[in-house]
């Protein structure tokens, strides 16, 4: 039943009093509470994963096996791993004290901040919603978890899934399109984290600065793929043709266009061919493994873009079933919306260069991506390919793993976002570092008191030692 203005701003603002008197009331910031609540998500999600791979197969046609490997078993791992260590994280730490204060001692207190507002995306819709709220979670906040329409299924499943394990007044899950996301973004929130596109990425920051409100963007743009000659190209090819086409393509992090080096382009593209047809089989139509486009829209936008370029391989489009098999492609117009926009599907440019400076400077001259993949064995140019671009992230030999290490921070730099999180990164995004320096009452010392009787020069002779 779709809502009224009015009524989705009766919902959130309810849920957001509810969520503020239960943070103030402290009851969540104990550590005994805490891992209470993330044993009772991991409880949540074992009891509902046969719901979650149902509905992520129904969204975006994933089997069970990537459903699992990229969404709910990535899911676990990461709580396990924030619950083996939130004890050590929730801790005062202890820092060095200058002189200049004896008898004191300085401390950092990591707090909750308040209420999180978590605005979440369709192309992976169970571990991008799920995912923040762990560091949410952790950290000792209230949160509501805004998931994306265009991933029903998902979005029912999530909500039941909240709403049964907790009560609204520390999590809730409340669904609706653009309008209930402009309702919340009015609401008070302590932090934002939202994970999309750049265009709604700049509303969201825009919204948060009428409250001068902290945000996270997981944004995107065209992650590269550059690859010099000096491969395995086995390897490379089976690396690259899994990070470009799971989840068909629909992923922040998949290589948007490939950097291939002249003498190694030909090669590597006759084995790139012959791993699709390893992976999907002749028709990737039939093949249980590839996925589907998530809605109408998004389909019409990228069977447009099959007539930019010579296709290579691919090049299939089926409207009725949002398909779009897995599709490489070069010849591409420098204009081109390939080129110039981040594609999110199953397309796959091919540029090629010269020498790998030509490379990196073509990555430059574009906004920083979220990803940079670089396949070579030379150590002096993964160096140099590191020193001298600029991205979220880095993966050298391989594509997406990167992001699955909860000992990484993951996030963009630049137009491909700002923030990040993923294991203790998490934790500390959606805290406060509080900064406490505890004074001694035992002595005190008159020095900085007026009136002030030491020559100017010989405070500052004295203020150079205390201060180290």
């Amino acid at each position: 039943m779709t809502m009224t203005p009015n009524e989705y701003r009766s919902v959130s603002t309810e849920v957001i009093k509810k969520q503020q008197a239960f943070f103030q009331s402290g009851a969540g910031r104990e550590l005994a509470f805490r891992m209470q609540q993330l044993r009772q998500l991991e409880r949540a999600i074992d009891k509902c994963e046969n719901e979650l791979l149902r509905a992520l197969e129904l969204d975006l046609g994933k089997c069970r096996q990537e459903a699992y490997m990229t969404e709910v078993g990535l899911l676990r791992a990461e709580l396990a791993y924030i619950m083996k260590h939130l004890p050590v994280w929730v801790q005062a730490r202890k820092v060095r004290t200058p002189c200049l204060y004896p008898g004191a001692r300085s401390l950092i207190y990591p707090e909750p901040l308040g209420q999180v507002l978590i605005i979440s995306p369709w192309n992976y819709p169970v571990y991008l919603a799920l995912a923040p709220l762990l560091g949410a979670m952790a950290a000792g906040n209230c949160t509501v978890i805004k998931p994306s329409e265009l991933a029903p299924h998902s979005s029912a499943v999530l909500q039941a899934l909240i709403q049964d394990s907790f009560p609204e007044e520390y999590i809730a899950v409340l669904e609706g399109g653009a309008e209930m996301s402009s309702e919340l973004l009015e609401q008070p929130f302590d932090h934002i984290f939202f994970t999309g596109g750049s265009a709604v990425g700049k509303l969201v920051m825009q919204a948060a600065a009428r409250r001068l409100t902290p945000v996270t963007l997981e944004l995107g743009g065209k992650s590269p793929c550059l690859v010099d000659q000096d491969i395995n190209i086995e390897y490379t090819a089976r690396r690259i043709i899994w990070g470009k086409f799971l989840n068909a393509g629909q992923t922040c992090v998949a290589p948007d266009y490939l950097l291939l080096q002249r003498e190694i382009k030909e090669p590597l593209l006759k084995k790139m061919g012959e791993v699709l047809l390893k992976f999907y089989g002749a028709n990737p139509r039939h093949s249980p493994d590839y996925a589907r486009i998530i809605s109408a829209g998004h389909f019409q936008r990228l069977e447009a873009l099959l007539a930019d370029g010579r296709i290579l391989y691919g090049g299939e489009a089926v409207r009725e079933e949002r398909y779009i098999a897995p599709t490489i492609m070069d010849r591409i117009a420098s204009d081109s919306p390939l080129l110039q926009e981040e594609i999110f599907g199953p397309l796959l440019p091919v540029l090629e260069f010269g020498d790998l400076e030509e490379a990196i400077q073509f990555v430059n001259e574009r906004p920083k991506p979220l990803a940079l993949y670089f396949f070579s064995r030379n150590r002096k140019r993964q160096e140099q390919v590191l020193k001298q671009s600029s991205s979220g992230g880095v993966c050298i030999n391989d594509t997406l793993s990167h992001i699955s290490s909860p000992y990484l921070p993951f996030g963009g730099v630049g137009e491909s976002g700002m923030g990040s999180y993923h294991g203790q990164a998490s934790f500390e995004l959606f805290s406060h570092k509080k900064s406490v320096l505890q004074q001694s009452l035992s002595f005190d010392i008159p020095l900085k008191y007026p009136p002030y009787r030491i020559p100017l020069q010989a405070l500052k002779k004295l203020l150079r030692i205390l201060q180290a």
